[in-house]
């Protein structure tokens, strides 16, 4: 979740998760709203096979109309200044940082991180520091090349990739700059005939291919290398026709020949793009990244821990060495084509409560009727506003699973003419409170009253996640209420989660698809990249995209949520709330948890609040029926509330650790029965209730 710190005169907005998703289709402009990274030349090598499920259908969505519907204003205050023309602003991404504010900040695509100059860029290999708190790598430059540009802008993005122009005194395009996530080389390709130095001195020898050169060069403790035409190659200086390429690259630890050879192969065919696909069934939701080649050949790329823990395809090709990360290591493979694996994760509507025992219910129910009665006003910006629709819809539908359809009947009408109002289509028109607008400069959806630097597209998934569970829930079995909400919760999907991109929408604003998570920062004015706190917030988003696309029918966006989720779910495990303690990345780290993931770094720390409790109650939140995903080994899990509520439970979040502490067996959900009788009031959550958390413990009663 991000929160707004101010310090001073300086304000500090935080920001978390994105990417996209191109989703069983080649990336193509002719939309005009976003140019594929290289995507007049190169294919993906030897075609995309796909391990795991076949390719999903994508949701068929007409965004042009889906826009023309609703009250149209530019209420987004974000300024994509070095970005070319006609492109969707790229909010929410990992380069994000390129193209907003006044200096751009550094990128980490993993394995190597990148910082444009005034005059051309520099390449880092990360080096993870870690402390008590936090583990490290900022952007140190190891290799810098100096073009002579003048500047840079951004003219394409995809799955993956970016492609960074550098320009000249009057703006015209040098040279292009490809960087992908996961691909270990960053590469040059002139656009006009181009000399260029570097702060280091290659050592030249012959090239690994016919008409290519190498050159190798120790550069802050590693082994760095460029592959360029044959003959282009001086020492620090190197000449680039009009067409040709450079690609710059570090080896990796336990390097081989054989990683050499497959290195300097690969770096002669440089990587122009990306694309993926996804899959659902068999029980796992799969990704694809394929990485477009100049002329096809094989390339090479990293694996993430995430990539590959638990059940995951084979990958014969890999072994070929291993980068440092703040994540753990990246192993490299041989290869074209990054398929992964999660458990499939299904979107869940409402808690099981068949095992619930006579006695208890009547409990629940009985502070259903209490609860009821205690519902406050509703909040009118869109983080508050869509935690109070999530906390009536939840407490309905719970009451409606008991039985107790007459308690909850009035606070039904209640949610649902709110829904209405936050849902009518020029409402923004009329007021400046619940109701969303399209801004068609921004590129997207912006609610009023916004929070958090919502207006800067920060935590879009977060807030929209609880307007559209809250949707989903209400108009479950009631066509005519999914009907009126249509128009403006479908609005809310596609900003956050489009699977096509259009003049309107990025593709999947918000997701990652190689780093398996969302980024919460619209802009990512951060040195240490993007970044993301909220982990079971995004879950949320998710599978509240899940349920609306059940209750409005769209069969296609459910498989999407679907996938969504399982992919978020997983990763949130790997780096915030199951790590692998056992990587070396984490020896001197004193923490069960990582609360805050950034592109250059994992800090236990949060947005708003040093509390422990709030560390892990943030990772928790708001512990939907879909949330035995956080079910992990129980030793971990008490450790975790140890650390998180030293003196007893009675803390911010005291709820959730609670229902958290019930998924590590039946004794200690009977410890967290007993005690949420008499929790502190304000030590449930207000997207919460004391009646949904003795549901919650009660439904995991008996393992």
């Amino acid at each position: 979740m991000n929160r707004l710190a101010v310090i001073g005169p300086v304000v500090v907005v935080l920001v978390a998760v994105v990417a996209v998703v191109a989703l069983g289709q080649r990336p193509g402009n002719g939309d005009g709203s976003q140019a594929s990274a290289g995507a007049a030349q190169g294919s993906v090598a030897e075609g995309m096979t796909g391990e795991g499920p076949p390719d999903a259908a994508l949701p068929d969505v007409d965004h042009e109309a889906l826009v023309a519907a609703v009250h149209q204003e530019e209420l987004g205050t974000i300024d994509p200044v070095r970005l070319a023309p006609g492109l969707v602003p790229p909010t929410n991404r990992w380069f994000s940082g390129l193209v907003f504010g006044a200096e751009p900040q550094p990128v980490f695509p993993l394995p190597l991180s990148v910082a444009m100059t005034a005059t051309g860029f520099s390449l880092g290999l990360s080096d993870p520091v870690t402390s008590e708190k936090a583990i490290v790598a900022p952007h140190v430059p190891a290799v810098t090349v100096d073009t002579a540009s003048a500047g840079f802008q951004v003219s394409a993005y995809d799955d993956a990739s970016v492609t960074v122009d550098l320009l000249d005194e009057a703006g015209g395009a040098l040279g292009s700059v490809l960087l992908a996530e996961g691909s270990p080389f960053v590469s040059l390709t002139a656009t006009t005939d181009l000399e260029l130095s570097t702060d280091v001195t290659f050592e030249p020898a012959e090239g690994p291919v016919a008409g290519t050169a190498s050159g190798t060069v120790e550069a802050a403790g590693r082994t760095w290398a460029v592959v360029a035409p044959e003959g282009s190659l001086d020492g620090p200086g190197l000449t680039l026709a009009a067409g040709e390429s450079a690609t710059w690259y570090a080896l990796p630890d336990d390097a081989t020949s054989q990683t050499e050879e497959v290195m300097a192969r690969a770096a002669a065919d440089p990587v122009t793009g990306t694309e993926s696909t996804y899959g659902v069934g068999d029980g796992i939701a799969r990704t694809t990244i394929g990485y477009r080649t100049a002329d096809g050949e094989p390339t090479a790329y990293v694996t993430m821990p995430h990539h590959r823990r638990g059940q995951q395809p084979e990958r014969p090709d890999c072994g070929l060495g291993s980068y440092p990360s703040v994540y753990g290591k990246l192993q490299l493979c041989a290869g074209s084509e990054l398929t992964s694996w999660a458990p499939l994760r299904e979107p869940v509507r409402a808690l099981d409560v068949s095992g619930i025992s006579a006695e208890n219910s009547s409990a629940i129910v009985e502070q259903i009727r209490a609860d009821v009665a205690a519902t406050p006003d509703a909040p009118s910006d869109t983080y508050f506003g869509g935690k109070w629709l999530y906390r009536a819809a939840t407490l309905v539908t719970l009451g409606e699973e008991l039985g107790a359809d007459d308690v909850v009947a009035p606070l039904r009408t209640q949610v649902t003419d709110a829904l209405r109002e936050w849902a009518e289509p020029q409402g923004c028109a009329e007021r400046d409170f619940r109701c969303f607008a399209y801004d068609p400069t921004a590129r997207g959806v912006v609610g009023l009253t916004p929070s958090f630097g919502s207006e800067e597209f920060n935590d879009h998934h977060f807030h929209y996640g609880y307007h559209l569970a809250a949707a989903g829930m209400m108009a479950a079995d009631d066509p005519d209420l999914a009907a009126a909400l249509a128009p403006v919760m479908n609005l809310l999907a596609q900003d956050i989660a489009a699977a096509t991109a259009t003049d309107q929408f990025p593709r999947m604003r918000n997701f990652d698809v190689y780093a398996g998570h969302s980024w919460a920062s619209g802009t990512a004015p951060f040195a240490d990249g993007n970044n993301q706190e909220s982990s079971s917030e995004a879950v949320n988003a998710w599978n509240g995209l899940g349920l609306w696309a059940q209750a409005s029918g769209q069969e296609e966006l459910a498989v999407q949520a679907s996938y969504l989720m399982s992919t978020e779910a997983a990763a949130a495990a790997a780096y915030w709330t199951d790590l692998d303690l056992e990587d070396p990345v984490y020896q001197g780290y004193e923490h069960t948890i990582a609360t805050l993931n950034w592109g250059g770094k994992r800090d236990y720390a949060t947005w708003f609040s040093a509390e422990p409790s709030a560390m892990l109650g943030i990772l928790l939140i708001p512990m939907g029926p879909f949330a035995d995903y956080l079910a992990i080994d129980p030793e971990r899990i008490r450790a975790s509330i140890a650390e998180a509520a030293p003196g007893g439970l009675g803390v911010q979040f005291g709820d959730y650790l609670l229902m958290y502490q019930a998924l590590a067996g039946p004794d200690d959900a009977q410890a967290a029965w007993d005690e949420a009788q008499t929790l502190p009031d304000d030590s449930i959550d207000d997207g919460s209730s004391r009646a949904y958390l003795l549901a919650w413990i009660a439904s995991h009663l008996e393992g």
